[in-house]
């Protein structure tokens, strides 16, 4: 684990900050599709996202979920960070966008760690900066872009996150995050196919023009 560790953290820590990851962290790997926490949970653990990458969700009332944003390589979440300190219940849900490896961080390590090391404290600020820039970026997705738009948006992050132009995914499951319907994502998709910009099949999507 050290070696993960120094590959993708080690331009951010020290070296005895490092050590003391490899000590205390536990390493996992999940499948892609493993959901990583459930709104309600108690955390337990800080993840370090290692390799893959990890989509952040809220849900209202009804159940009908948002994405929120991605983790990805050299990430923490915000959410997790928060919950940690408060010692509260999680109010998102976390779900394995591809497969992963983290490594997690017992909470108690947080405070311990923030007096010990300036390295994380400013990891842990900068954190919380990107992911609250990342939420901005979504709420003004869906204030002032068009469905249209904010699908395209997402179907471009997709291509991104998986470096794979073939995004395998339902249409009930990108309205699902995106908030809308299914026949609204569906009728949409085919505008995009006829403007050229995708390509629909039966299982999967493909992207022509990024």
């Amino acid at each position: 684990m050290i070696q993960e560790l120094k590959n993708n953290y080690g331009h951010l820590f020290e070296d005895a900050l490092l050590n003391e990851i490899n000590q205390v962290g536990t390493f996992k790997e999940v499948p892609e599709g493993f959901k990583m926490m459930e709104i309600g949970d108690y955390v337990k653990a800080m993840p370090l996202l290692v390799s893959g990458a990890i989509k952040i969700l809220r849900e209202d009332n009804d159940g009908d979920e948002l994405l929120l944003y991605f983790l990805e390589k050299g990430d923490t979440c915000a959410m997790t960070l928060t919950c940690c300190v408060a010692q509260t219940k999680s109010k998102i849900r976390a779900i394995a966008e591809t497969d992963a490896k983290l490594i997690m961080i017992p909470i108690q390590q947080m405070e311990e760690w923030s007096e010990k090391y300036k390295s994380w404290r400013h990891f842990v600020f900068e954190s919380y900066h990107n992911r609250l820039n990342e939420m901005l970026e979504t709420i003004d997705s869906i204030a002032f872009l068009k469905m249209d738009e904010r699908l395209l948006k997402y179907l471009v992050e997709k291509v991104r996150i998986s470096k794979d132009n073939t995004i395998h995914i339902t249409h009930q499951d990108i309205a699902y995050e995106l908030h809308t319907s299914r026949v609204v994502i569906s009728r949409l998709l085919k505008k995009l196919e006829t403007l050229g910009k995708i390509e629909l099949n039966r299982n999967y999507i493909l992207m022509k023009d990024i």
